[in-house]
């Protein structure tokens, strides 16, 4: 993933002016650092030196996709190095996870054992200034980040980053929210700074920066689609409306009464036919009459749900994917401008290099020593730059060939199969590394996880105390015995180093010992043979406890299969990709979430309640206020007993709209909250039911295909051995990256003219 950058460019500020004017460039602090490759220009170490740090830097600028329009002295290097270093980020990382965790302790606060207000008992509520020190801490290490980055990149860049001006008003805001919450002993209604915590996630990551980008400029086009697809909505209200009116007829009157009783009314009921929630509750009163009513429902349906919303989904992923190639075009000019910039240091290197057209070779050895990267690539790019060991220098080309190999899929090669020389250990050796040896393991899995199937469905009706747990324990056993065996029947061919270097063996193995582990308790407190002991009775655990645990463990471990199977190991290192590569666009739901949840705790907090105990009298005016609204229907949020859902603190704030994403029976939540509180309640279920089900999933599932048509693309040819050993690089630059144009050596250049840092003095301009 593209690590946060110090200068994120905006599509949206005026582009800069890459003309190649001369002209000497002066920082605001009224020190101008130079580096110039005119002959007697460049004299000592320490310049030498400074030249290989900035190197340094630069490349591990491209490396990360960042922008390499930061000061470029050498104490402001070492301070650049020392903020990107793995631990200020970890603990740049770990400070915007605190901020956002605070709103789960925060008044309403989580802390409870259910969010069924029912049967919740009164939630801890920190005192007064508990969460607010962990949030002034947070606050202060955030303002020394903005103050580190606003240093390094000078005040001229500061004033054209909007990010960082928006950064610098977030905390500000935050500061003022703070210090009132304290003067009002935090007894105030609202925190305004709950709403904006999230915008530290997001200025943390340049990718992320781009992916909110391309969201916006993608909703002119959502905004078209969803124009049509309200308009397709309130023709079919309209016809609703003529088809269904109130009749003298009381049984002819259910399809008005329940779903086109109003205007408001009527469109909730055909927006939540389109997502198919209510199919086919809402067509049912009138079918049920005539089947003609079909012709209205049916139609609807189709175009609405199977043409308009899949339509949307094709424009919204077309037309983001669109503006994401632009952002990673963006990246890529990034990496080779750091890449240039790089060598272009590096060839003022020496006094004898006056053209600056070639750099020393031991140069850039030395630069890589230096370099923070993973090893695989270091090593790879260090090979590939002694081969210009004979001839001591490098010329442009040459250098930025060398970099070619951070864009190559990682081959993970295993250590060589120790040697024997005795015959039968040979043919052991040969048996035990066979692919059928493999294969003979997952049969044997299977079985065994047969005959916990076949248990659990024989044991389905028995309570614990009724169950015989100890025949399942002896074929356990002796499943775990050759797993055992197995195990070390591949240590035996492969070594150890060689066992330890296949991932699902590391998995195997370490579940293998577990297991193993877990036998020993058993058969400690539980003997053989096994009488008069009652499974449920209570040791430490009950023979049935451990039973089922090690019964887990098992069904878990039978997804050693994967590896063996290719198409399976392309769809589990996907999703480890993912995990891995698209963190940026999973920021983004979080961050929507978060406003989401804020937004529905300031406007619904304690809005539903449940009723009132019966030791209340029932015609009390509380009883008939709190009962007003309440309604035992067929499908409503009380019959259903939805009463966890709710605003009332974070956390059932988080659960409550990742139930209306999935949809199903989003309407009870929806039609709750309008009966115990307003109709203007619907905007917000509606707003969260387009962003959340509409845009950002299905923007999430093609993004998804994106990434595994890639893999699969690439991979078609490989065998099952060859897609364990590869270790496909997928970020989201390379996955479009054959879709993007390189950057000519002229835009190159002109833009490393107009550095704001890094003055270069090229022979004849």
């Amino acid at each position: 993933m593209e690590s946060s950058s110090l200068l994120a460019e905006s599509a949206d500020a005026p582009r800069r002016d890459y003309g190649c004017r001369s002209g000497r460039r002066r920082d605001p602090t009224g020190w101008t650092y130079a580096v110039t490759c005119a002959l007697g220009s460049v004299s000592g170490k320490a310049d030498e030196e400074l030249h290989v740090q900035q190197a340094v830097v630069l490349i591990e600028d491209a490396i990360q996709y960042r922008s390499i329009n930061h000061r470029v002295d050498a104490s402001s290097l070492r301070l650049y190095r020392r903020y990107y270093s793995r631990i200020c980020q970890w603990a740049l990382g770990l400070t915007i996870a605190v901020a956002l965790l605070l709103a789960f302790v925060e008044r309403p606060s989580s802390l409870s054992v259910t969010s069924d207000p029912r049967y919740r008992s009164p939630a801890w509520e920190p005192p007064c200034g508990f969460t607010e020190s962990f949030e002034i801490v947070c606050l202060f290490i955030f303002t020394l980040d903005l103050a580190v980055k606003s240093y390094l990149i000078g005040w001229d860049e500061f004033r054209k980053n909007k990010w960082l001006i928006s950064y610098t008003i977030v905390i500000s805001i935050s500061v003022v929210d703070w210090v009132l919450s304290i003067s009002m002993v935090c007894d105030e209604k609202l925190r305004v700074r709950r709403l904006i915590r999230p915008f530290f996630l997001l200025q943390n990551s340049s990718l992320m920066k781009k992916t909110l980008k391309c969201i916006k400029r993608t909703l002119p086009e959502i905004a078209s689609v969803i124009l049509l697809l309200a308009l397709h909505l309130c023709l079919f209200t309209m016809i609703g409306m003529l088809l269904f009116p109130k009749t003298e007829d009381p049984l002819k009157n259910e399809e008005w009464k329940v779903y086109f009783r109003n205007l408001p009314t009527s469109l909730t009921s055909l927006l939540v036919l389109l997502t198919t929630a209510n199919n086919p509750d809402v067509m049912i009163p009138a079918y049920s009459r005539n089947r003609a009513y079909a012709i209205f429902f049916v139609p609807f349906s189709v175009i609405g749900t199977y043409c308009l919303m899949n339509l949307m989904t094709a424009i919204i992923y077309n037309q983001f994917r669109g503006y994401l190639l632009m952002s990673v075009q963006t990246s890529i000019i990034r990496r080779r401008l750091g890449i240039r910039a790089a060598f272009q240091v590096l060839s003022c290197h020496e006094v004898e290099n006056a053209t600056g057209e070639r750099v020393p070779v031991d140069a850039v050895l030395q630069v890589m020593s230096r370099i923070q990267m993973q090893r695989y690539y270091r090593e790879a790019i260090t090979s590939e730059t002694r081969q210009y060991e004979t001839e001591g220098f490098m010329n442009k080309e040459q250098f930025t060939r060398i970099f070619d190999e951070l864009d190559k899929d990682r081959i993970k090669e295993h250590p060589s199969a120790p040697q024997y020389n005795s015959v039968v250990l040979q043919k052991l050796q040969v048996i035990s590394s066979h692919y059928y040896f493999t294969i003979f393991g997952n049969v044997v899995a299977l079985a065994n996880v047969v005959c916990i199937c076949t248990v659990l469905v024989l044991n389905s009706e028995k309570s614990t105390a009724e169950r015989d747990n100890h025949y399942m324990e002896i074929i356990n056993l002796c499943f775990i015995i050759y797993y055992l065996f197995e195990m070390c029947v591949k240590i035996f061919a492969l070594s150890w180093k060689g066992y330890l270097s296949y991932r699902n063996n590391i998995f195997d193995g370490f579940l293998t010992i577990l297991l193993l582990v877990l036998q020993i308790p058993i058969y400690v407190i539980y003997r053989l043979p096994y009488v008069h002991v009652n499974p449920s009775s209570k040791e430490i655990f009950s023979l049935w406890e451990m039973v089922r645990f090690v019964n887990m463990l098992i069904v878990f471990r039978f997804l050693r299969i994967i590896p063996d199977i290719k198409l399976m190991a392309l769809v589990a290192s996907t999703l480890l990709d993912l995990v891995k590569n698209l963190r940026a666009f999973a920021g983004i739901l979080v961050v929507v979430y978060y406003v989401f949840a804020v937004f529905g705790i300031w406007l619904f907090e304690g809005a539903i309640k449940p009723p009132a105990h019966v030791s209340v009298p029932y015609k009390t005016t509380a009883m008939e206020n709190i009962t007003s609204n309440f309604s035992t229907d067929c499908g409503t949020y009380e019959q259903l007993g939805y009463w966890p859902n709710n605003f009332d603190d974070f956390a059932a704030a988080i659960i409550l709209l990742y139930d209306v994403m999935i949809i199903n029976n989003w309407q009870a939540f929806m039609d709750a909250y309008t009966r115990y509180t307003t109709e203007w309640s619907k905007i917000y279920f509606v707003c969260w039911w387009l962003t959340s089900s509409v845009m950002w999933v299905n923007l999430f599932v093609a993004l998804i295909l994106e990434n595994f048509t890639y893999k699969w693309d690439r991979s078609h040819s490989c065998s099952v051995t060859d897609v364990e050993r590869i270790r496909y690089e997928t970020s989201v630059q390379l996955i479009f990256k054959e879709q993007v144009k390189e950057p000519t050596e002229e835009e190159l250049l002109c833009r490393l003219r107009q550095h704001p840092h890094l003055r270069l003095h090229w022979g004849g301009t």
